[in-house]
C-alpha cells in the first residue's frame, strides 16, 4: 500500500486520512537521520516491523511516497 508523506519539522505527530500522512519529525534531515525517524514512527503506528516500510521517492524531499508492506 503506497501513501503520500508530508513531513513537518520540528513537531512531533502523525495524522493520517486515507492515502496521505502528515508527519511531524524532530530529526534534522541530515546523513538520513530525518528518513529514519520516519521509517520509525511509521512502523510503530502501523504496529509492523521497520523493514516493512519503505520509502520509493522523495528521499530528500518533504513530500515523500513510502511503501508500507502488510501481511
Amino acid at each position: 500500500m503506497n501513501f503520500e508523506v508530508e513531513v513537518e519539522l520540528h513537531k512531533n505527530f502523525i495524522k493520517v486520512n486515507r492515502d496521505k500522512i502528515v508527519v511531524g519529525l524532530s530529526s534534522r534531515p541530515k546523513k538520513g537521520k530525518a528518513n529514519i525517524e520516519l521509517i520509525k514512527k511509521l512502523a510503530k503506528h502501523f504496529n509492523i516491523s521497520s523493514s516493512q516500510v519503505r520509502i520509493k521517492s522523495g528521499l530528500k524531499s518533504r513530500k515523500k511516497i513510502v511503501e508500507i508492506i502488510k501481511d
